[in-house]
């Protein structure tokens, strides 16, 4: 058995809220702006994980500034009326709270997005750092987020920090920086989907991460 945290960083979008409707749509009109077909649903959640700064240029070539624009116009009128948290999400961030353990978030979404949903949702609270994209000089998978969340607590890296998140961009992160590599999601890791960066463990949902820690 691993031992019990002394910090947690979660990944924000589909770790924390349900946040894929409202990215696709998006995107979806991102893309159609740019002549490009949009996505399905399946499409985005295979693709989607990057930040901006990373896999807009792939998608749009030398207009990915102005698609980054017509993306974050779309997103920013939506994306907080439309914030729906997983299930369990936020009463495992009071009780890890409640048990002393240090809470940060690192996300690919643009630092001020996030920041502004944390507020909405009464959730900054619970966190020490937000660490969103653009925040540090590189991205997640890069190490830079994670020093900058644990940077207040004084907590180094190493395997009592978890990281996480829900995609194979979290556990990369997570061997980066030499944290504990966390899934969270319903679906364990299909055969040789996530051999390149493993999960130290697997959760269905926060709420099974937490009753976990409470048995250590």
């Amino acid at each position: 058995m691993n031992g019990k945290p002394r910090a947690i960083l979660f990944d924000w979008d589909n770790t924390l809220i349900d946040s894929w409707p409202t990215i696709l749509d998006a995107l979806n009109v991102t893309l159609e702006t740019f002549g490009q077909t949009p996505w399905t649903m399946d499409e985005a959640r295979l693709r989607v994980r990057q930040s901006m700064r990373d896999s807009f240029p792939k998608l749009f070539g030398d207009q990915w500034q102005q698609a980054g624009e017509v993306f974050y116009e779309r997103y920013g009128a939506i994306h907080v009326e439309r914030l729906v948290p997983l299930a369990g999400a936020e009463d495992t961030l009071i009780a890890l709270n409640e048990a002393g353990i240090h809470l940060g978030v690192v996300s690919n979404k643009k630092g001020d997005f996030l920041r502004q949903e944390a507020n909405h949702l009464g959730w900054d609270r619970y966190f020490g750092v937000l660490v969103g994209a653009l925040d540090a000089d590189n991205d997640k998978p890069a190490t830079d987020v994670v020093d900058m969340a644990l940077a207040p607590s004084g907590i180094q890296k190493g395997l009592d920090v978890w990281f996480a998140g829900d995609a194979d961009i979290d556990l990369e992160c997570a061997h980066n920086t030499g944290c504990l590599p966390v899934l969270i999601r319903p679906e364990p890791p299909g055969p040789g989907e996530l051999d390149a960066h493993p999960p130290a463990m697997h959760f269905q949902d926060c709420d099974a991460l937490c009753k976990y820690i409470y048995t250590m």
